[in-house]
C-alpha cells in the first residue's frame, strides 16, 4: 500500500467513525450560528437600511476571516474568473436580497423557505450534469418542492408585499443552489476557508454602494448594530472557519446534513425571540422540504 493510500485510507475511516463530543460540539455550533442569522437580520432591521446590514454583514466577515492563516492563500489566475462569479451569487446577491425579503415576511419563514437550498443545489447539478433526475432523486424534487408551495401558500396569501418577500429569498436560495456548484472545485483546491474570505472581499466592494446609500436611511442604534456585528464576525466569519474545521473532521457528506436543521433552528428561534407566527401548513412544508432535499441530494448508483 503507498503512502498516500494508507493516508487516505486513515482519513476516510476517520470521517465515517462516531462523532466525537467536541465533532457534536462543531456540528451543533454552525447550525445554530447559521440559524440565527435569520433572527440576527430581523433585529438589525430594526434600525439599519437592509443595505446597511448587508455591508455591515459581508465586510465584518472578511475582516474575521483575514486573520486566520488560511485565508491569505493565492487565487490562480485562472480561478479568479470563477471566483468572481461566486463573490456575486454566493454573497453579494443573496446577502442583499434576505434583509429586503425580511421587511415583508417574518425571519422564521425566511428560515423554513432558505431550507430549499439542497433542492435547487440537486437541480442545479441535474443540470449542469444534463443528466434528468430519476428514482429516488425524482422523488426528491417533487417532495420539496410541494414543501416550498406549502411553506409560501399563507404568506402569499397575506398580500403583494409578502409575496415579494418570499419570492426574493427564494431568489437567494436559487443563487445558492448555483453557488454550491460552482464553489465544489476552488473549495476543494484552496480549501474553503480561503474561498470565503476571497468571496467575502469582493462582495464587500459590490455591496458597497448600496451600503452607502442606506447609510442615510439608518439609525445607529446598539441593539440593531450589535446584531450585524455578530451577522458578521460569528455568523458569516467565524462559521466558515468552525465548518472547514467539521468537514476536516467527519467530512463533507455528513458536515453538510446541518443545512437540514437550520430551517428548525430558524423556526424556533424566530417564535421564542420575535414571537414569530408560523402557519401550521408552513410546518408541514418545511417537513416535505427536508424530506425532498434528503432524497434529491442522494447519489445515483
Amino acid at each position: 500500500m503507498t503512502a498516500h493510500n494508507r493516508i487516505l485510507e486513515k482519513t476516510t475511516s476517520a470521517n465515517e467513525g462516531a462523532f466525537t463530543p467536541q465533532d457534536w460540539a462543531l456540528f451543533w455550533g454552525v447550525a445554530l450560528i447559521w440559524g440565527a442569522s435569520f433572527l440576527l437580520i430581523a433585529i438589525s432591521l430594526e434600525s439599519l437600511h437592509p443595505g446597511v446590514i448587508t455591508l455591515g454583514r459581508v465586510a465584518f466577515g472578511a475582516v474575521a476571516l483575514a486573520f486566520l492563516p488560511t485565508a491569505r492563500k493565492r487565487i490562480e489566475p485562472g480561478d479568479r474568473r470563477r471566483l468572481l462569479v461566486l463573490s456575486l451569487v454566493w454573497v453579494a446577491i443573496p446577502f442583499t436580497l434576505f434583509p429586503i425579503a425580511e421587511q415583508y415576511i417574518n425571519s422564521a419563514v425566511t428560515g423554513l423557505l432558505n431550507g430549499a437550498m439542497p433542492i435547487f443545489a440537486a437541480l442545479v447539478a441535474a443540470l449542469f450534469l444534463r443528466e434528468f433526475p430519476r428514482g429516488a432523486q425524482l422523488v426528491g424534487l417533487f417532495t420539496g418542492f410541494t414543501g416550498v408551495v406549502l411553506i409560501s401558500v399563507p404568506s402569499i396569501g397575506e398580500g403583494s408585499n409578502a409575496a415579494l418577500g418570499v419570492f426574493l429569498v427564494l431568489g437567494a436560495t436559487v443563487c445558492y443552489g448555483f453557488a454550491v456548484n460552482i464553489a465544489a472545485p476552488l473549495q476543494r483546491r484552496y480549501g474553503s476557508v480561503t474561498v470565503m474570505s476571497k468571496m467575502l472581499i469582493l462582495a464587500s466592494i459590490w455591496t458597497l454602494p448600496y451600503g452607502a446609500w442606506g447609510l442615510t436611511d439608518s439609525t445607529f442604534e446598539l441593539g440593531p448594530v450589535l446584531a450585524t456585528l455578530v451577522l458578521g464576525v460569528v455568523g458569516t466569519g467565524a462559521a466558515f472557519a468552525i465548518m472547514a474545521s467539521l468537514v476536516g473532521r467527519v467530512g463533507s457528506t455528513r458536515a453538510s446534513f446541518i443545512t437540514y436543521l437550520i430551517p428548525f433552528v430558524s423556526l424556533a428561534l424566530g417564535v421564542v425571540f420575535l414571537g414569530d407566527e408560523v402557519e401550521a401548513l408552513a410546518i408541514f412544508g418545511v417537513v416535505l422540504v427536508v424530506a425532498g432535499a434528503v432524497l434529491a441530494s442522494r447519489r445515483r448508483r
